[in-house]
């Protein structure tokens, strides 16, 4: 039983050769084999090597050329300074712009607009309760009160105007 294990285990490593002829299965290996398939992995790997140190080239050859007019000057840092300060002042203004996105026009529309949608859906779950109380006293011939006081509906419960 061992030595079906062994046999399946290089079968699955690929280093086995298999085949059923019949009610039989050969089991085969050629040397010549294996050697090929190093010989296909090491060009494959060479090949690789070669395109990494191609891109490698070209990636240092960008460097160099993006170096250029890039070196550090009075003028370069007095620049980046400025930069730096002008992002800050935007950032601040950001946040004084934020504070006052409530007076917005468009921000108090949209805010009026979902009011309305808000009141709409209230007004058509009302809608729905007065049609299932109406239905259940129809149905079931129950009193308004016992079905407010069974589903925990208040007294004042109405339209929303």
């Amino acid at each position: 039983m061992s030595v079906k294990d062994v046999l399946q285990s290089l079968v699955d490593d690929g280093m086995v050769d298999t085949d059923r002829i019949g009610t039989s299965n050969y089991f085969w290996a050629f040397p010549s084999k294996a050697l090929h398939a190093r010989k296909r992995k090491l060009e494959e790997l060479q090949k690789q090597f070669s395109e990494y140190c191609q891109r490698k080239k070209s990636l240092e050859e960008s460097i160099e050329k993006s170096k250029i007019g890039r070196q550090d000057t009075a003028e370069r840092t007095a620049l980046a300074k400025e930069l730096a300060a002008l992002q800050q002042k935007k950032a601040h203004l950001k946040g004084e712009i934020d504070k006052y996105t409530e007076c917005d026009p468009d921000v108090v529309e949209e805010v009026r607009q979902a009011n309305t949608v808000a009141k709409e859906a209230a007004n058509r779950w009302t809608d729905n309760i007065f049609a299932i109380k109406s239905w259940a006293k129809r149905k079931f011939g129950f009193e308004d009160n016992k079905i407010d006081k069974a589903f925990g509906i208040p007294d004042d419960f109405d339209y929303i105007d």
